[in-house]
């Protein structure tokens, strides 16, 4: 499947991804075919779904660092910031068969396989959505979808920065998880946007696999 990448910056408010979002779904509504990564790192924020249990965020918003959005993607609590990358993929799942499991299962093989090229050997972690190895949390998923358009995606740490926000909330909900970055396990310098650049590949191979024919 055809993917048009888009590296959007960084540092880019929340609610601007989120627009850009929003106007590439009704596109695709309207009848257009183009297949959409957007990639980028956000300035500081942490988001929810939907959701009644806000436990991850803590007791209270108040002793968090950073603002927090309530958004329309599945999952928990998570941190989106500087050094990690954030992709946004705006798909039409009508091509992928209408199958939401197997486009998150897609999503994680996409990363599974980038992160092998930085030699790091990542994996699923049963009953548990994202991408870990060794035990620790290296990527997250979330995924909106309108009238079966994809939108939101995944968010990857790359560099040790990336990880700063995480200790004042339970990412994902998950009690005693331990994240990590592309950084501290391949022990050297990566740059965000180069990994973007390598996970496009993966993505069209992965969507590939399960689209429709």
């Amino acid at each position: 499947m055809h993917l048009r990448h888009q590296w959007l910056g960084t540092k880019i408010d929340y609610h601007q991804g989120l627009e850009t979002q929003h106007r590439l779904v009704e596109n695709l509504l309207k009848g257009d075919q183009q297949n959409h990564f957007l990639s980028l790192e956000h300035a500081p924020i942490y988001t929810i779904g939907r959701t009644r249990d806000t436990s991850s965020l803590g007791e209270s918003t108040e002793h968090l660092p950073y603002d927090v959005i309530e958004t329309n993607r599945g999952g928990q609590a998570t941190y989106h910031g500087p050094g990690q990358l954030t992709g946004y993929l705006i798909v039409d799942l009508r091509l992928l068969g209408k199958d939401l499991h197997a486009y998150i299962r897609a999503l994680e093989e996409a990363l599974i396989q980038t992160c092998l090229e930085y030699g790091i050997k990542a994996k699923r972690q049963e009953g548990l959505t994202g991408v870990w190895t060794n035990g620790k949390k290296l990527a997250s998923i979330g995924v909106g979808v309108k009238k079966w358009i994809s939108m939101h995606g995944f968010a990857i740490n790359i560099t040790q920065e990336s990880l700063r926000g995480f200790s004042s909330i339970t990412p994902c909900g998950i009690d005693q998880v331990v994240m990590t970055s592309v950084e501290n396990e391949c022990g050297k310098p990566v740059d965000v946007k180069g990994f973007a650049d390598q996970c496009l590949k993966h993505l069209e191979a992965s969507l590939e696999q399960i689209a429709v024919t």
